[in-house]
């Protein structure tokens, strides 16, 4: 297989990690959105969230509960911060095994907008 994350928690792939249990691992975003941005991916291969089947919500639900502990790590999730998780090429998926952004260390606003247009999506 020829995906990104799964060379990274093959180790072939080095990336900073920040957290990893049996189910996920954690790694500081190589093109930060926020003063702190960090992915936390399955180890498990699921290409998208709509490819994700009941057998895999245990992996789903460390995605988040790892996104937390990163955040009470890193000492902002009293002051709050975002997980965000793309699906496909209009949601903003661009590396095909799902992944949640962790963005934190700045407030951020609603509803987001794009970097170029500074318009509502």
């Amino acid at each position: 297989m020829d995906c990104l994350f799964c060379k990274i928690v093959a180790g072939d792939i080095p990336a900073e990690k920040l957290y990893e249990n049996e189910h996920v691992i954690a790694f500081r975003d190589i093109n930060p959105q926020a003063p702190f941005h960090a992915l936390v991916i399955p180890k498990k291969h699921i290409s998208t969230l709509d490819d994700a089947a009941s057998e895999d919500l245990e992996a789903l639900g460390h995605l988040q509960l790892a996104a937390a502990q990163i955040a009470r790590d890193q000492g902002f999730s009293s002051d709050g911060y975002r997980t965000v998780m793309n699906c496909r090429e209009n949601g903003g998926q661009t590396v095909y095994h799902i992944h949640l952004h962790l963005l934190g260390g700045k407030a951020m606003g609603w509803p987001p907008y794009t970097d170029t247009l500074k318009q509502p999506l």
